[in-house]
């Protein structure tokens, strides 16, 4: 077939709308709604500028800044400068979880004075109650085991009287032992009391006040054998709850008394 002049195919198609054809289709059918529609410069998103902001607009607030709270403890001890100031430092200290839980804050007992400076483990539930450190039974224990070598929490002279606190100053729940995280928190506080409480001899009672004032533990192994700790010469003995619960052991613990007694006639 002679190929189409333009004249002659312009007059086929002008025929072919006259009648009807008037729309051009393929041999196969087109699917419009599966045909992907591309995007035209018009429908493009369009950048706008921010806001400017207001004066009700408020600023997002920064994270968190963690605590060193062993780094707080000891600016606070180091600042006071006597021992009312340092129980204030201690019950103003927030960061210690114990002070939630525990009725009030266990300072100390006896003669600030004495020679002799007993440091304990934590309060129990009668020290929690009555806020002094060793009362109930082992409290009561323990001032036999004073008075059996003429020494006294309630003597006003210095030389028969003694000085009590604990390495915690809260009571921790149940009675559990401290951790060594509290230890270290609060052992600022312990330290800075000793020092201004000045005692000759320093009785470090039971496994808790060895590991936090000495770095070790092992109360049956340490026991009766002097140390020093702060530049003052230091003894571990049993505690009297220990010895309540272990009275076969009231003869060594006898044997660390007659210790502290002979090294007392020394200094």
């Amino acid at each position: 077939m002679d190929e189409l002049g333009y004249h002659d195919a312009l007059a086929m198609l002008d025929w072919q709308i006259e009648l009807g054809a008037d729309e051009a289709i393929l041999d196969a059918p087109v699917d419009r709604f599966a045909l992907e529609v591309q995007p035209t410069p018009a429908s493009a998103p369009v950048a706008r500028p921010a806001p400017a902001s207001t004066p009700d607009a408020r600023p997002a607030a920064p994270p968190p800044v963690a605590v060193d709270a062993t780094e707080v403890a000891r600016v606070a001890a180091a600042a006071a400068h006597d021992l009312p100031a340092l129980r204030a430092a201690m019950e103003a200290f927030p960061h210690c979880p114990l002070r939630e839980t525990a009725r009030q804050l266990v300072f100390a007992d006896g003669t600030p004075a004495a020679r002799v400076m007993i440091v304990g483990e934590a309060p129990g539930r009668d020290e929690d109650i009555a806020g002094k450190p060793f009362v109930g039974r082992a409290g009561q224990l323990l001032d036999r085991m004073l008075a059996a070598i003429g020494l006294s929490r309630g003597a006003e002279d210095a030389a028969h009287a003694v000085y009590i606190t604990n390495m915690l100053p809260w009571r921790p729940p149940q009675n559990r032992d401290p951790t060594p995280e509290e230890l270290a928190m609060l052992g600022p506080f312990i330290r800075r009391h000793i020092e201004l409480a000045d005692p000759d001899i320093l009785v470090l009672m039971g496994n808790w006040a060895c590991q936090g004032l000495m770095g070790k533990r092992g109360i049956t192994r340490l026991r009766g054998g002097w140390a020093e700790v702060m530049d003052r010469p230091a003894i571990p003995m049993f505690h009297p709850a220990y010895l309540l619960r272990k009275p076969h052991d009231k003869a060594r613990a006898w044997e660390d008394l007659l210790s502290l007694q002979a090294r007392l006639r020394t200094l």
